[in-house]
């Protein structure tokens, strides 16, 4: 039987990641497939519709998503067939998310698709590897696109930074702290509550305490919390860890954020692995969600593109893709590592999911305000101990059509057009020491980060998706189609990117003027 390496599965270990030996061959573990899409010619004009500003075509239904452009029933067939041939099972099947959940053993996946599972030690754990490709047989052979779950590292980190002693560098912001309502009426968010929307977040770890939202949300006046559903994906599902620095700090953030900016709108949480496969699945369980119907999802976890594989890389920006199509914003925070994203190469990296080109990616400021009124705003840098806002340019997707012509400015003089997909696109305050008062396992702090902006966003047009017709969905063309919509930040760098007028890679268009920027996607 003949056997082809999937394009774009190519993995090495994790940097400092030590082999210890073969994975044990009978550990159950589970794989999601990720097939082709149907009626890709069709798909592939709705996507460029998305990327024309002028564009006016009308939002799919879900269920009509899956009918024109989920996976096909003789792809899902075949690999039924090839998982019985090796005593794996079907664990579950979706046409719309083009997946299909295989279970078995190390031993069983070894022998599918031709790869010598390891365990690997690295500084912070182990996890199960593999190296090299994964290896298809003739009749998957161009029906599936992507094998995720086989290597189980860690794939993102939560991008929130807890407010530490006082650090700041010469000339920058003194220490002071907001409520995301307070947050809200500085960037001019139009009224409302959010009434009939619901907001998607993605976690991968910890947990939510609903006492401790209740008494959060009761010190700001808001005695009805909106209706938070739990959604388990891949059988992880809420688990507080009782520590406030760990990632019950992003999970409490995003939806304290969310919650009492827009106290009417219904949050679903999807709770996933933190492996590749899982984030993967936890962002089209959200989109493809029947019963909750998120119109917008915050993500505020991820990694540097370079951890990526190119197949996770295609997989993801895909799913936005479609996203889109069915009229859901995706926000997706930017990191707070600086122009590196935290890699020791010396290189400029950018955080992925958010360069993906169909999320709006989320980038920092640090915010000091007079009363009701912003006194000044800069680019978050903290140093290196503090953070920093990402941003950069990606070494994997090209230029959007709506970023054609900009410039990117360099720290150390000049600037050079820029040739493939910028971030971020908007920004919002993040800066830990003019950050945002909320409550975690039962404590009171402050927290910032990039991971604040996400869900500050998706707050944002929760409101006007509530006042509008429709659903915002893809809104990127449209912001950089008219940037006066945003407060424009020139102040400031990364690191290695300096801010300027007009769009910069360290704020992208600048902070939210609320209202026009709900006069622009409303």
């Amino acid at each position: 039987m003949a056997r082809h390496p999937l394009k774009g599965s190519e993995r090495q270990p994790m940097h400092g990641a030590a082999a210890r030996g073969k994975a044990d061959p009978g550990e159950q573990m589970r794989v999601s497939i990720l097939l082709r899409r149907g009626n890709a010619s069709g798909f592939k004009a709705r996507v460029a519709e998305l990327n024309d500003p002028a564009a006016t075509g009308g939002h799919l239904s879900r269920e009509a998503f899956e009918r024109e452009f989920g996976a096909s029933e003789t792809d899902i067939h075949a690999v039924r067939t090839f998982a019985a041939s090796h005593g794996l099972t079907v664990a579950g099947e979706h046409a719309g998310r083009r997946t299909v959940m295989l279970a078995g053993t190390v031993a069983q996946f070894n022998a599918a698709f031709g790869v010598d599972l390891q365990q690997f030690d690295y500084a912070g754990g182990s996890y199960r590897g593999r190296t090299g490709s994964i290896h298809l047989p003739d009749e998957l052979h161009g029906c599936v696109e992507a094998v995720l779950g086989l290597d189980n590292r860690p794939a993102a980190t939560a991008h929130f930074r807890m407010r530490q002693a006082p650090r700041k560098a010469a000339g920058a912001a003194e220490a002071t702290s907001y409520t995301p309502p307070q947050i809200a009426s500085l960037y001019g968010f139009p009224a409302g509550t959010g009434a009939r929307q619901c907001v998607g977040l993605i976690e991968l770890g910890g947990g939510e305490t609903p006492a401790d939202l209740t008494t959060y949300l009761s010190g700001l006046g808001i005695t009805a919390p909106p209706t938070v559903t739990v959604v388990s994906v891949d059988s992880a599902t809420t688990d507080p860890t009782g520590d406030p620095d760990g990632p019950d700090g992003e999970v409490m953030l995003d939806v304290e954020m969310v919650a009492s900016i827009a106290p009417q709108a219904n949050i679903a949480i999807y709770f996933a692995p933190n492996t590749d496969a899982g984030f993967l699945d936890a962002v089209t369980t959200a989109i493809h969600d029947t019963t909750n119907k998120p119109s917008v999802i915050s993500i505020s976890w991820g990694g540097p593109e370079s951890t990526w594989t190119q197949q996770s890389l295609t997989a993801f920006d895909s799913a936005f893709q479609a996203a889109g199509t069915m009229g859901i914003t995706v926000c997706v925070a930017c990191g707070d590592n600086g122009s590196s994203d935290g890699v020791s190469d010396g290189g400029d990296h950018v955080d992925f999911p958010a360069s993906s080109p169909h999320a709006l990616a989320c980038g920092g400021t640090s915010l000091q305000a007079n009363g009701n009124a912003i006194e000044s705003e800069t680019v978050w840098n903290d140093g290196a101990q503090g953070g920093a806002t990402g941003g950069g340019q990606s070494a994997v997707f090209a230029v959007p059509t709506w970023q054609s012509g900009l410039q990117i400015t360099l720290t150390s003089g000049g600037s050079a057009a820029l040739t493939m997909r910028g971030t971020p696109d908007v920004s919002g305050d993040a800066d830990p020491q003019t950050g945002y008062d909320v409550r975690i396992d039962g404590t009171n702090t402050v927290i910032g980060g990039t991971s604040a902006v996400a869900p500050l966003w998706a707050a944002l047009i929760a409101l006007i998706n509530e006042a509008g017709t429709t659903t915002a969905g893809f809104i990127n063309p449209k912001l950089y189609a008219t940037p006066t919509a945003l407060r424009d930040i020139t102040k400031g760098n990364n690191g290695d990117f300096e801010a300027t007028t007009g769009w910069d890679a360290c704020t992208g268009l600048g902070s939210p003027n609320g209202t026009q920027v709900a006069g622009v996607i409303g």
